[in-house]
């Protein structure tokens, strides 16, 4: 009877165990500034990626001079130290363009971060904590989307709402929502059937208190693996709309348009027009890939047991 005791486990004391794993935002904050100390790669893609955020926000500012200012005198002039990284066919200085276009990049894959996980996210954790009807009804909606390849989703409401930066940011916008849906929807399948959620239902903890209190925290690190791996391919999906006439237009400095408008010129040895904005988008687009994969590493339990 003793032994049948000792290995009954009640609803309240599997909640309180359960519930010591939630989420501890200055304990996660310490384990991933050790992280970082103890990886020299992971080291790396934080310092490329806080000095995009830096040049981003005082980049314009600090340099001071206007990306659109033209002067033909100085046209299509290489490297100096008056321009670091020389002047277009206009005479516009291509690093002021590069610190503005480094601003509207960053911008817009924060801004499909955000969105996609407000209305993706919600969307999937709807779907996740509801009924069967509410479920098919959600994720058909996220198949709708899902059904076409998301650079050709994005093309077409571009180009169906008008060419443009600001369409160009809705149209990526809409299809980071199905990465956020579906992921949070199975990550919420799986963490309902818990047995720690069963107790906390057992216990009467309403449903409210059940979502925000056990389910939504134990969801945060999928959620920024997610958002990681989202922003760079805004960033990138950005790029290849203004390459292809779809995003921003020229004279506008955005590193997909700087790219199509110093194209003209590679085969007259003028490289820098083209060269530049195009490291822009794969330093930012390889530290953050890099990122998720460590941050999946690092959050994940089940992607380090797979790796192994």
């Amino acid at each position: 009877m003793a032994d049948a005791n000792a290995a009954f486990t009640s609803p309240r004391d599997r909640l309180a165990e359960w519930g010591g794993t939630a989420v501890d935002l200055g304990g996660a904050a310490g384990r991933a500034c050790g992280y970082v100390a103890r990886d020299p790669v992971l080291a790396i893609v934080a310092v490329v990626l806080g000095l995009l955020a830096l040049i981003a926000l005082f980049g314009p500012e600090v340099w001071g001079i206007d990306p659109l200012s033209i002067d033909l005198l100085v046209s299509l002039e290489g490297p100096s130290w008056a321009h670091p990284m020389g002047t277009d066919g206009n005479g516009r200085d291509v690093f002021a363009r590069f610190l503005q276009g480094a601003r509207i990049s960053l911008s817009v894959g924060a801004l499909v971060v955000i969105t996609g996980l407000v209305v993706g996210g919600t969307m999937g954790l709807m779907a996740g904590i509801s009924g069967r009807v509410v479920d098919n009804i959600l994720m058909r909606v996220i198949d709708a989307l899902a059904a076409f390849p998301p650079l050709i989703l994005a093309m077409a409401i571009t180009v169906g709402l008008g060419v443009g930066l600001d369409t160009g940011a809705f149209g990526i916008m809409l299809t980071s929502v199905p990465y956020y849906a579906r992921l949070i929807r199975s990550d919420v399948v799986r963490i309902r059937a818990l047995p720690a959620i069963e107790a906390a239902v057992a216990m009467g903890a309403s449903r409210p208190r059940v979502v925000l209190r056990h389910i939504v925290p134990h969801t945060t690190s999928t959620m920024l693996i997610q958002s990681a791996a989202v922003f760079g391919y805004a960033i990138l999906t950005l790029a290849a709309l203004g390459f292809v006439g779809l995003g921003a237009q020229i004279p506008e400095p955005e590193w997909g348009a700087m790219i199509t408008d110093g194209l003209q010129y590679a085969l007259t040895g003028q490289w820098w027009i083209a060269v530049f904005p195009g490291l822009g988008v794969l330093l930012a687009v390889v530290a953050t890939n890099m990122l998720a994969d460590r941050a999946r590493d690092l959050l994940d339990p089940h992607g380090q047991q797979a790796s192994v």
